[in-house]
């Protein structure tokens, strides 16, 4: 693995992602949501998931992360979970709104400790949509110690009484750009959310 790559893998586990039971293997159909995490979603394969259910962390509300990667290397991560409690459709309701927020909260508190520097970010998230499915999104940005800028672009809805939260992370340092992001994208979520 390369060190852009590591440390992207880095920046995933300061933003978010706890140690719990890892699985090499895909399930075909998430059973919180039925979507289908198949070996290969929009050009992108699959990696690894980690359920947040099972013994060490114990937290079943925080349901499954599904790790992909992209022919350029891109890392694209989607979880599903409810946090305990119901999530109505959609990336307009206050549970959407709110959880969001605190996923941005999350990522500046985690960012801080993680030895990236110099988090970027606007002061107000957008809207973005693929396919069909529209999420409340915002691309923000850290400083390496090594001078590397890492970008990830988060996006969340509501969907099937869950939250699915998707990142997708690059670096310019291994020639990724945000255009290469935004196709992988295009490609990933429709193919998965159909």
């Amino acid at each position: 693995m390369s060190r852009i790559v590591s440390a992207l893998v880095v920046l995933a586990l300061a933003c978010g992602t706890a140690r719990a039971q890892t699985q090499s293997t895909t399930p075909a159909v998430d059973p919180a949501t039925k979507l289908n995490f198949a070996a290969t979603v929009g050009g992108a394969s699959f990696e690894r998931a980690v359920n947040y259910g099972g013994a060490p962390v114990n937290r079943p509300d925080q349901g499954t992360s599904y790790f992909y990667s992209t022919p350029k290397k891109l890392v694209i991560t989607v979880q599903v979970y409810d946090g305990g409690r119901r999530v109505p459709v959609g990336n307009t309701s206050p549970i959407v709104t709110g959880e969001f927020s605190n996923e941005l909260d999350s990522v500046a508190q985690q960012v801080k400790g993680s030895g990236f520097t110099n988090l970027e970010r606007p002061p107000v998230p957008s809207t973005c949509t693929y396919g069909s499915v529209i999420f409340r999104c915002i691309t923000y940005s850290v400083l390496s110690q090594a001078n590397t800028r890492f970008y990830s672009k988060l996006l969340l809805t509501g969907y099937q009484n869950n939250f699915v939260k998707i990142r997708i992370d690059w670096s310019q340092g291994h020639q990724q750009t945000s255009a290469d992001a935004e196709a992988a994208l295009q490609a990933f979520v429709p193919a998965l959310m159909h």
